[in-house]
């Protein structure tokens, strides 16, 4: 068999979530292509707000589920990245400019609000640059969509004429599922005002649905108006429906707090005639205290914070695993993330295929990941700058020449970036928390100890070497268990609670370097 042919085998087989999600796909079209040519994903995006990490995660997910259905089968793809922009503004968001000039305009469509940042034409033009900017960052292959464009050009007349038609049957739906107040205002259209602008939300009149004709009061006034032309948008579950069967949607994804949504948008779509996509609802992030990520309490972390500390691989690589398991988001996660991405990397080589389509690295890279490979550690490079301080990029590279044979960032590319985040990290988060405690009882003799054996190596003297010593020393020391050991060598020399493997500390740092950390220490007791 070819190499393509062995990965199909093995994907069918295979238990990682973005091939048993393609393989949903594999069964929805069991004949090969639809009409339409080519399977179709879709994300969407409300432009009320600027691009966030949650953008990236959906994104990405899809991705990998696209990728992986190309595996599986030959059958065309596209994804495509839909901005609700002829939503209504409902609030004006905290972080924008010109606050008032958009309170003005509330309730209007995003494309027809002024841009407060007075770069682009509207407020969802300015937006959709920035979704554009941030999608294309990443590299992802996509197909930008406005559903402004999509009213108002026709793309979507034909669907709208469906939701008139059975305006009825999507009204039997909708009303079991509002309190009574709202049952009696509730329409599925949204007519615009032809007055103020306005998207309003209020009771309408079929007239004519194959000429796409309503009735509505509108500042007490009957007005009769088509619903084409983007003269009017639907409710927020009716367009989601109208959408898929619009545009043929096979795939799409969504959070957990959306499964109400998908399964009224799913029976409103099959009211319409249409076949709702496959998809599946992931859970949400939390903040370290557990609690619902929200863009209204602020506690959420941005996808630029992420960026700061962490390589944007470690954050695919949070994000791909466990997508159906509530997870916390925050900074302190980093460290561990990236060091857990290089590890599942270095494993891949060695691995049947079996494993590698469960690697997650497989699905980050599309393949096969860069054959590069990190001679330290993240958390090891967090340890050395915690303790050296204020430092650049060019005196890590110092002491990793001490450690590492040819260390240059030339040829660790890869690891001279690790720097930059250490730097980062360490600087903002680990260096203000550092405390070194004096040692205390059999502590001090144990760390004399080390001192006299560490100054009896020579300086080239292997880290092994240094861990078996570091280790017969606690085995020695008097203590309760070698846990309490590492614990002393973290707390009195590092300042930190936790730590490295002292041995790959220690060679790294420097055997004198090391000694003069031991000095310090010995000298608070």
């Amino acid at each position: 068999m070819t190499d393509k042919q062995t990965l199909r085998a093995a994907a069918l087989d295979s238990k990682a979530w973005p091939y048993e999600e393609a393989r949903k796909l594999l069964k929805r079209y069991p004949d090969g292509a639809p009409a339409k040519g080519h399977v179709l994903f879709e994300t969407g995006y409300g432009p009320s707000g600027l691009p966030h990490i949650g953008t990236f995660n959906e994104v990405l997910r899809t991705t990998m589920v696209r990728r992986a259905f190309e595996a599986l089968s030959d059958i065309p793809t596209r994804l495509i990245a839909f901005s609700d922009d002829m939503d209504g503004l409902r609030k004006v968001p905290e972080n924008v400019p010109n606050k008032e000039m958009l309170t003005a305009h509330l309730g209007k469509p995003l494309t027809r609000i002024p841009d407060p940042f007075g770069t682009h034409e509207s407020f969802a033009a300015h937006n959709n640059a920035l979704l554009r900017e941030f999608l294309d960052r990443f590299g992802f292959d996509y197909e930008f969509v406005s559903s402004t464009d999509y009213y108002a050009d026709g793309t979507f007349d034909e669907a709208l004429k469906g939701v008139l038609r059975n305006y009825q049957g999507i009204m039997d739906v909708m009303l079991p599922t509002l309190r009574k107040e709202r049952q009696a205002t509730y329409s599925p259209v949204l007519p615009v005002s032809p007055k103020s602008g306005v998207v309003l939300q209020v009771p309408i009149e079929v007239l004519d649905a194959d000429a796409g004709m309503i009735a509505f009061e509108d500042e007490g006034e009957r007005i009769e108006q088509s619903i084409l032309g983007g003269r009017a948008k639907l409710q927020w579950k009716v367009d989601w429906a109208m959408r898929w069967v619009a545009l043929g949607v096979d795939y799409e994804m969504a959070g957990k707090d959306l499964i109400d949504s998908v399964i009224q948008s799913s029976k409103i779509a099959r009211v319409l005639g249409g076949k709702p996509p496959e998809g599946f609802n992931y859970e949400m992030f939390l903040d370290e205290k557990g609690e619902k990520i929200s863009k209204s309490k602020g506690n959420g972390l941005s996808l630029d914070q992420w960026l700061t500390y962490g390589p944007d691989e470690s954050l695919a690589f949070y994000i791909y695993r466990e997508p159906k398991k509530a997870k916390a988001l925050h900074l302190g996660l980093i460290p561990r993330a990236v060091d857990d991405y290089w590890q599942f990397r270095a494993n891949y080589a060695a691995q049947p295929i079996e494993q590698r389509l469960g690697n997650p690295v497989h699905h980050i890279h599309n393949g096969p990941p860069p054959a590069e490979t990190l001679p330290v550690t993240f958390g090891l490079l967090l340890n050395l700058v915690g303790v050296m301080g204020e430092a650049s990029k060019e005196q890590v590279w110092g002491y990793l020449a001490n450690y590492v044979p040819d260390a240059t960032p030339e040829s660790y590319p890869a690891l001279d970036d690790l720097i930059g985040y250490a730097l980062a990290y360490a600087r903002d988060f680990v260096t203000p928390t550092l405390n070194k405690r004096a040692p205390e009882g059999v502590e001090v003799a144990a760390l004399q100890r080390l001192d006299a054996a560490l100054a009896a190596l020579p300086a080239d003297a292997s880290a092994e070497d240094i861990q078996n010593l570091v280790y017969e020393i606690g085995k020695t020391g008097g203590f309760d268990n070698l846990r309490d050991w590492f614990k002393a060598l973290y707390e009195t020399l590092l300042g930190s609670e936790q730590g490295p493997r002292m041995g790959s500390f220690i060679a790294l740092y420097g055997i004198e370097n090391s000694r003069k950390l031991i000095a310090e220490a010995l000298a608070k007791a």
